[in-house]
């Protein structure tokens, strides 16, 4: 079969392997959308997962029962399915204490054992969810969405009616997203990219330049203030946005080395909650709610579906432009 495998550490190519076989609780797949996710970019240069190599990467994908092992009985040939990727031990502290994704062996399909960027792959029957008609391309938004969804419930959505979220690309737009389903009608979404500002716009979303004086007017006046750039210098300013009483999230994902300065007499006086948030914490059937809740335009969030063999060269930085989620399709 065809697959894109990450050969060694940096080095991503198609290539044909043998077909998986399932074992008795496990699935044979056949993958029909599978999303790129900057984590990817991170696998193969070895700053995320164990790096062990070879691997075929992918953890954002959805597809159809091709085989079923002979102990599976949720599934048969022909369901239609997403791929919940981590994979938890069910009996370390954070398990037992209900944070999976904290999992002190966690693994995922993608990251410790061969994922989506292949024409088949085996899954454990515990780890797929039915999607019903949902087409494949949006239902592969559904981890990605859990990500975000996991996030939200790390500060809780309850009290917050003003937002500001940094980043109009997949992650930030899906926060917005997430948000409005949560009840959330004044979010604001802060780029540099005026394409994607437009998109955020269409959406229903108050679009806002993050350079020049565009945001003044925002200061300390978010119930909620996201980081969904991975930018150091985004994170360090999310404070100065966040109202009294109001909550701060960091959600993009800065280099492991990167500092930022916050003044702790700041948080104590203005009572400022803050939390980060890792992962997808077995979600998934709350981030379809979410995306069906939302509609099918929450698909206009993938930009580009593009086949398996063009897929290294897009993590390679050498894909299209203006891009947003790009999927690989069969």
């Amino acid at each position: 079969m065809e697959a894109m495998v990450y050969e060694a550490l940096g080095r991503a190519e198609v290539a044909n392997i043998a077909p998986p076989q399932p074992s008795a609780k496990e699935v044979l797949l056949r993958c029909r959308a599978s999303g790129v996710c900057h984590t990817d970019i991170d696998i193969l240069h070895g700053r995320y997962g164990e790096g062990r190599f070879p691997l075929v990467p992918g953890h954002e994908y959805a597809g159809e029962v091709v085989e079923v092992g002979e102990e599976v009985q949720a599934f048969k040939a022909g369901d239609r399915v997403v791929v919940d990727p981590n994979i938890s031990c069910g009996s370390c502290r954070p398990c037992r204490k209900g944070l999976t994704n904290l999992c002190q062996m966690l693994g995922a399909y993608g990251v410790t054992r061969n994922g989506g960027f292949a024409e088949f792959s085996v899954v454990q029957e515990s780890n797929l969810v039915s999607i019903g008609d949902m087409p494949f391309a949006i239902a592969a938004l559904a981890e990605p969405m859990g990500c975000v969804l996991n996030g939200i419930e790390a500060v809780g959505s309850n009290s917050v009616e003003r937002a500001l979220i940094f980043g109009a690309g997949p992650i930030g737009l899906l926060m917005a997203i997430a948000l409005r389903t949560r009840g959330v009608s004044d979010i604001h979404v802060a780029d540099i990219d005026g394409g994607r500002l437009e998109l955020a716009e269409s959406f229903g979303f108050r679009p806002l330049l993050s350079e020049g004086e565009a945001l003044k007017p925002l200061l300390g006046q978010m119930d909620l203030s996201v980081d969904a750039t991975g930018r150091p210098a985004v994170a360090e300013s999310l404070v100065r946005y966040t109202a009294n009483g109001g909550k701060v999230l960091f959600f993009g994902v800065c280099a492991p080395e990167a500092k930022i300065s916050v003044s702790p007499y700041e948080i104590f006086r203005r009572q400022i909650t803050m939390a980060g948030a890792h992962s997808l914490n077995h979600n998934i059937d709350a981030a379809l709610e979410a995306i069906r809740s939302f509609g099918p335009d929450i698909g206009r969030l993938v930009s580009h579906q593009l086949p398996l063999s063009e897929i290294p060269d897009l993590i390679s930085g050498r894909g299209p432009d203006k891009t947003l989620k790009v999927q690989a399709t069969w």
